[in-house]
């Protein structure tokens, strides 16, 4: 099989159960059922790419499972860490915010959150993707061919979709031409209740997002250095 659509393969199968991961924990810790993910599709592509820079880079110390654990860590929170701070500058929207938790930075990442990562990094190298690459190695070249190329570009075309509604999203937030987050925030959700249903899955999925407008944050810099005056 093509390495590529066999890596894509195992991109989509992390994340989505990435994705039923945060949405059990979502039902456990709001007590509601949360359809988490930024794609309109089942999945959390976070999950996918951490778990594919696992795989690739941590095959080396496969038998150290403390190096593991701290090097799964150190990735988790590397692409957390990355995939928050692009996603703000693209979309000027924190999609998650750890500000409220202890041993956290800049609140895009915190200390358990990638310890939690870690425990799912040695879990995805010892047991999961062994049992996992048994299983495909047991298919037929071809029909794992045919799949990976569907998947391939049904993401694809959930991606195009998905970006599409975010940079509506962003359009409206600058259109408002408000000054304060709270009232942004609360804005934005009545007009993601109104468009669509595919605007209402991101609102659904991220309830505690936080729009943050090029204004909001000049503001706040200009506010910073009036203070250091």
């Amino acid at each position: 099989m093509n390495d590529f659509l066999y890596m894509f393969l195992l991109f989509i199968i992390y994340s989505v159960a990435g994705w039923i991961i945060e949405c059990l924990f979502c039902r456990f810790y709001y007590h509601k059922l949360v359809d988490r993910g930024f794609l309109l599709g089942p999945y959390c592509p976070i999950y996918g790419v951490c778990a594919i820079f696992m795989i690739m880079a941590l095959v080396r110390w496969q038998n150290d499972w403390l190096v593991l654990f701290v090097m799964a860590v150190l990735i988790a929170s590397v692409v957390e860490y990355i995939t928050s701070y692009i996603m703000e500058k693209i979309f000027h929207t924190r999609w998650w915010d750890y500000s409220d938790d202890p041993f956290n930075v800049n609140g895009r990442i915190c200390l358990l959150n990638s310890l939690l990562f870690g425990v799912l990094g040695l879990i995805l190298l010892k047991m999961v993707n062994p049992f996992v690459k048994t299983w495909l190695l047991g298919i037929p070249t071809n029909i794992l061919n045919g799949i990976s190329i569907t998947l391939l570009i049904a993401f694809i075309i959930d991606f195009i979709i998905s970006f599409n509604i975010i940079f509506k999203l962003q359009k409206s937030v600058v259109s408002l031409k408000k000054d304060r987050t709270l009232e942004v925030s609360t804005k934005v959700r009545e007009i993601l209740n109104q468009k669509s249903v595919w605007f209402s899955r991101i609102n659904f999925a991220f309830p505690n997002y936080k729009l943050i407008p090029q204004k909001i944050k000049k503001q706040t810099k200009k506010l910073k250095k009036k203070k250091k005056k």
